[in-house]
């Protein structure tokens, strides 16, 4: 077993509750003018910046966990919304149209999540932990930065084709694609101030600063060893 912390496990339900609610507000997209957006962009952008903070303090492993625990949430919500979908509405119940509407799309948004936000994340926590080994845990910045634009562009690419692939085409999927990541990339560098008092506070208080010099960087295991 791993080491306990004080604040992980807050940090970890943090992390699943945000991309719950991003993949529910992902199901609208959103115009602003020639801007073409989804709902879950307002709070998406936040669940990077808790798997930096995860990464950077407590390392890989402990990230790696936070992700998979974050997708079995939204696994778990497809499977309730998809059986209550196709339970028989009570007869006064007038609304199934409109669940089936907004939820019956739920499943695609969050298979796509899936696929994105498994490359995606583990890619930015796998960036993050090397350059800081590489950089002997100086330029913070630099590394948030640099693992958030190498992530979220993995994540923004792979989420705007497997859910809006038929869907969004030609200048609008390109448009879509371009806003997400610079968007996505400027909540990253705004929020550096916070993410480095943050990161600074937690290390104290944890006693921890985790370097991934000798960690298994296999996305496929929760093993915090």
């Amino acid at each position: 077993m791993g080491k306990t912390f004080k604040y992980y496990d807050i940090i970890l339900a943090v992390f699943a509750a945000i991309l719950l609610i991003s993949n529910l507000a992902g199901t609208k997209l959103i115009a602003f003018g020639p801007i073409i957006t989804d709902g879950g962009a307002i709070l998406f952008p936040i669940s990077y910046i808790l798997c930096d903070v995860l990464t950077e303090i407590y390392g890989y492993k402990y990230a790696r966990r936070a992700i998979w625990v974050g997708l079995g949430v939204m696994l778990l919500a497809v499977m309730c919304f998809t059986i209550v979908r196709y339970m028989p509405p009570a007869p006064e119940y007038a609304d199934q149209a409109s669940y089936e509407a907004v939820l019956g799309f739920f499943p695609r948004i969050v298979a796509a999540s899936l696929a994105a936000f498994l490359t995606g994340s583990f890619l930015n926590s796998f960036v993050l932990a090397k350059l800081k080994i590489k950089t002997k845990g100086k330029k913070l910045w630099l590394r948030l930065i640099g693992s958030t634009v190498v992530g979220e562009l993995c994540d923004t690419v792979v989420f705007a084709f497997v859910a809006f692939g038929g869907i969004l085409q030609g200048m609008n999927m390109l448009t879509y694609i371009l806003i997400g990541w610079i968007f996505k990339t400027v909540v990253e560098i705004v929020f550096l101030p916070i993410t480095y008092r943050v990161i600074d506070k937690m290390k104290q208080i944890e006693k921890v600063d985790a370097y991934d010099d000798k960690t298994n960087f296999t996305p496929f295991s929760v093993d915090l060893k």
